[in-house]
């Protein structure tokens, strides 16, 4: 029988990816909040209140000697909250300038795998009777959909905290399991694991028209996502280069409202509209630039949910990905959704996200040493330029020891070769776009995120909801340098 604390390939792979240093595989977020901020002990003793609700934020990594099997969640004996919940302050004019320097600071330190992999900032004050919480956690712990859930954890629904505050609940930790123990399991498990598949192989076997459907099925969506890959790896830019462990962060304000009303004049869905403002953005920087864009489709990762609705609130990833197109070539906006919109009707129907779940969960059966390598080939890899992300939030306001939630911005992690990256979350009304970037290979990421908020308004006077075009966006193509053929 597998240990539940054991990790699963996927979240192996995610501390693999990590090993070469520039990379750091932690989901995060920047919340805003109205009013005056809680002091630090009403915050450490608020969150020690609810941390029996999420008992992994107690629990650190347990190596296997030898690397003979998958790390192990265990309880850490010298868990001290104060560690991990952090108290500091911004410099004057104390506005969302100093806010996004000090993210870009935090996430450019790996967590500590020593510890509980996670940590939270309390930002005291911001100019306009406003303070900000900066949240860090390691993907292996948990992914983007599962942590909208742990995330509200912490919150309240009204102004009023739910009941009056109680003490923290007792607890004790479990004994550290010795190397021997540790290397011990791992043998038993594996030993095991033919003994599952075997009971699985009967139960095929004993519905054979079912299986075979799922069977003819899963192919198919293995060869989409093998073949989306391989036969058309991602084009060269200006993104795909070598990056440093430093970072920089900002974000773009959405109204959601005016999303729903772009997809409902032009047609596709909402993440339709985010992946063509993206799009938009991107093709008007890199012409900037000087870059020929000229029919040019990057590629981007979308991670899929695959969780199921029983599973929501479990920690651990069940995440699959699609390949995304990002026509930068396209001025107008109307023609790029409709690009967009095409190219994703047609992912949908080719199984991808299918494919991709199932060679996921392959991984549970590596050894830890192909993981490994598996990670680092990952790394490499061309399949995609970008990752773009889409959460969905929750769409009621909530509120943190009676201050109410102004504003989230969320985070996605860089792969090696991966300067740029683009994380967004729905929220009561808003949507937040958070950007990543390398701190030397992306020095401009404040002028993308002025580029998206110029696309996002070009989309919308495309569907005529009463914003006016910015200027330079649509219209005819302009000549520009041919410097991309030099990059390539």
């Amino acid at each position: 029988m597998s240990n539940p604390d054991r990790l699963t390939g996927l979240d192996s792979a995610f501390l693999h990816l990590e090993d070469h240093g520039s990379a750091h595989m932690h989901v995060a977020s920047v919340m805003v909040f109205e009013g005056q901020a809680p002091t630090y002990e009403d915050m450490v003793e608020h969150i020690l209140s609810r941390l029996h609700l999420v008992p992994r934020y107690r629990q650190r990594l347990a190596f296997v000697p030898l690397g003979q099997g998958r790390p192990v969640w265990t309880d850490d004996p010298h868990f001290n909250p104060r560690y991990h919940i952090r108290h500091t302050a911004l410099p004057r004019p104390e506005d969302e300038t100093e806010l996004k320097q000090l993210a870009g600071r935090i996430f450019s330190q790996r967590l500590d795998r020593s510890k509980p992999l996670w940590e939270m900032w309390l930002v005291q004050h911001m100019a306009g009777e406003r303070f900000a919480v900066i949240s860090k956690t390691h993907h292996a712990l948990v992914d983007g959909i599962s942590g909208v859930d742990i995330t509200t954890v912490l919150f309240d629904t009204s102004p009023e905290p739910s009941g009056t505050r109680r003490p923290p609940v007792p607890w004790v930790a479990r004994p550290l399991p010795g190397s021997a123990k540790l290397l011990a399991d791992a043998l038993v498990e594996r030993s095991t694991a033919p003994a599952e598949m075997i009971r699985g192989a009967r139960a095929v076997l004993r519905r054979p028209r079912r299986a075979l459907a799922y069977v003819k099925d899963t192919v198919v969506g293995v060869g989409a996502t093998t073949l989306a890959g391989i036969n058309a790896p991602a084009p060269p830019s200006p993104l795909n280069v070598d990056i440093t462990s430093h970072r920089r962060y900002t974000w773009v304000d959405g109204d959601l409202a005016q999303f729903k009303a772009i997809k409902n004049a032009l047609g596709g869905t909402l993440n339709d509209v985010v992946l063509a403002a993206v799009s938009l953005a991107l093709g008007h920087h890199m012409r900037a630039q000087g870059y020929d864009t000229e029919g040019l489709v990057l590629k981007a990762m979308v991670p899929v949910s695959v969780r199921a609705d029983v599973e929501r609130g479990a920690l651990g990833n069940r995440v699959a990905a699609m390949w995304a197109p990002l026509p930068v070539g396209a001025t107008d906006p109307a023609e790029c959704l409709a690009q967009v919109r095409l190219e994703m009707d047609g992912l949908k129907h080719s199984g991808q996200a299918v494919g991709a779940e199932v060679l996921t969960n392959l991984a549970g059966f590596a050894p830890p040493t192909i993981l490994s390598q598996a990670a680092r080939l990952q790394a490499r890899q061309r399949f995609f330029n970008l990752v773009v992300t889409n959460v969905p939030g929750p769409q009621f306001p909530l509120y943190l020891l009676g201050r109410r939630l102004k504003a989230l911005y969320p985070v996605v992690p860089l792969a090696r070769r991966q300067a740029l990256g683009i994380a967004v979350m729905s929220y009561d009304g808003h949507l937040g776009f958070g950007l990543i970037g390398d701190y030397d290979a992306l020095p401009e990421l404040e002028t993308i995120a002025r580029e998206l908020e110029r696309s996002i308004a070009a989309l919308a006077a495309a569907a005529g909801v009463g914003a006016r075009l910015p200027p330079g966006m649509g219209g005819p193509r302009r000549a520009h340098r041919p410097r991309a053929a030099a990059a390539r």
